[in-house]
């Protein structure tokens, strides 16, 4: 070695030999040495590590706070705004139990046609988002009802920010004042990376959560229900979806996921106006398009999946992004189950389930001048069961859309003995503990059904030998 001292094999020397090979460096110094490496391997190895949150404290609001307050769970914040305005990324504000009942004084700033109540515009970051949560096992209520500003459309919620996760609360009771076509929101978003999570928005005139730009957010169990503008347009109540998703070009990546949407008095979900795709993926609508009392109100789809409503065909990309609706139920609503919307390109419909809507399946599909309607061309079909719609399937060209293993197309003959439970009254039932979807037997496969296995694999699991038809896997 280059770094060894070796004998001169012609010395004269007689004394016992020695090692050719001695230590450079004395064992006090390779001790130093040794010490010193183990130091930088371990700050090597700690850099690797991801940083913890420079702040992450832990916010309180309560309907008995005060926002003077230091927010605190002895002394907490009466307002989520000004929570909001604490806040930094890795923070959560908890939100005690009980009924807020919110005022016109609460609006945090109004800009052009909007007034917006609470307006979330700090960011959290990727390992450090900013959380607002119900507390423990309480529900907080945001009761919005007398916040009525004149000439201006309600904003419950204005969330500019990204990286934030709201989890666990209602609200309910968000108002129209405007007599033209208008609406209100419980939720508008425009940030990216955002989690709405266990949500309830109902028993107002607004629509629950309305996506208009902003990438990778996902609403996840979330319901809205029982929502109905019976103020505008002479109480037609023609604007209030449960969900509404119209994202602008660039906004990719959204999801919804396990949701429900019922007697909202237009549509369950809604993505009329988005220029890129969405999912919607194990989500329920059903009786939108009705009063509770079944009477006839707006639009009434259940899974309103067609985007560029508004844009002129010069503003229609070569390749138009396709929606996917998969493992999704569409029970009683008053139009469609399941609607292309007249959708340029088309769908994705795989493993769906609709039953005794007007239309269960409505393919409609528009030309590229996004003037001339024509039956769906490039619709993408999979698995799809329907049963005791008024119409089955209707706008659906198909030989020129990929239609495969769907009820439609198959030699089946469907009965009621082919399911466990026909009562709808499950769909209602609480959600798991968990927040997922209440665990049902309505529209379940019999044993016996010929519908088990008679689907084709699309690359999602399944039990059997091959998928079964419809929502659920038996």
């Amino acid at each position: 070695m280059s770094n060894a001292i070796s004998a001169d094999s012609t010395s004269s020397d007689t004394s016992p030999k020695r090692s050719r090979f001695r230590p450079r460096y004395s064992p006090r110094t390779l001790l130093l040495f040794m010490l010193l490496s183990s130091a930088a391997l371990a700050l090597a190895l700690f850099s690797l590590v991801p940083a913890p949150a420079l702040h992450a404290a832990t916010y309180y609001v309560a309907t008995d706070g005060n926002d003077s307050n230091p927010g605190t769970l002895a002394s907490p914040f009466a307002t989520i705004q000004r929570a909001q305005e604490a806040v930094k990324p890795g923070d959560t504000v908890f939100l005690r139990g009980g009924i807020y009942r919110l005022q016109e004084k609460h609006i945090a700033r109004t800009r052009r046609i909007w007034a917006y109540v609470f307006d979330i515009n700090r960011n959290g970051t990727r390992d450090a988002p900013i959380k607002y949560w119900a507390y423990e096992n309480e529900r907080p209520v945001l009761d919005f009802s007398a916040i009525k500003p004149g000439g201006l459309r309600v904003i419950a919620f204005y969330v500019s920010a990204s990286w934030i996760h709201f989890k666990g609360f209602d609200v309910t009771g968000v108002q129209v004042t405007i007599k033209q076509h208008t609406q209100s929101e419980c939720f508008r978003n425009v940030g990216s990376n955002n989690i709405y999570e266990r949500l309830s928005m109902h028993d107002g005139q607004a629509i629950g959560v309305y996506w208009v730009g902003g990438s990778n957010n996902l609403i996840l169990n979330c319901d809205a229900y029982r929502n109905f503008d019976f103020t505008s347009e002479d109480g037609k109540g023609v604007n209030v979806d449960g969900f509404g998703g119209h994202m602008a070009r660039g906004s990719t990546g959204n999801v919804f996921r396990g949701c429900r949407a019922w007697f909202n008095s237009d549509d369950g979900f809604d993505c009329i106006n988005s220029e890129e795709s969405i999912v919607f993926e194990n989500c329920w609508a059903f009786y939108n398009g009705y009063s509770t009392q079944f009477a006839s109100l707006g639009d009434g789809n259940g899974f309103k999946v067609g985007g560029y409503g508004s844009r002129r065909a010069s503003q229609i990309p070569d390749s138009p992004p396709q929606n996917t609706v998969r493992f999704c139920l569409a029970v009683r609503n008053k139009a469609n189950g399941f609607y292309a919307n007249h959708h340029i390109g088309g769908n994705e419909w795989f493993n769906n389930t609709a039953y005794r809507n007007k239309v269960n399946f409505n393919m409609l599909e528009r030309l590229r001048d996004n003037t001339t309607d024509v039956p769906g061309t490039h619709q993408i079909m999979r698995n799809n069961l329907g049963y005791k719609g008024r119409t089955e399937c209707r706008n659906l060209d198909g030989v020129w859309s990929d239609v495969r293993n769907n009820y439609f197309n198959l030699a089946l003959r469907i009965d009621d003995d082919d399911f466990v439970s026909l009562d709808e009254n499950q769909l209602m039932r609480p959600r798991q503990a968990d927040g997922s979807l209440p665990a049902i037997s309505f529209l379940q496969l019999s044993p016996d059904s010929d519908l088990i296995d008679r689907g084709v694999d699309i690359g999602l699991p399944f039990k059997g030998k091959r998928p079964d038809l419809g929502a659920f896997e038996r």
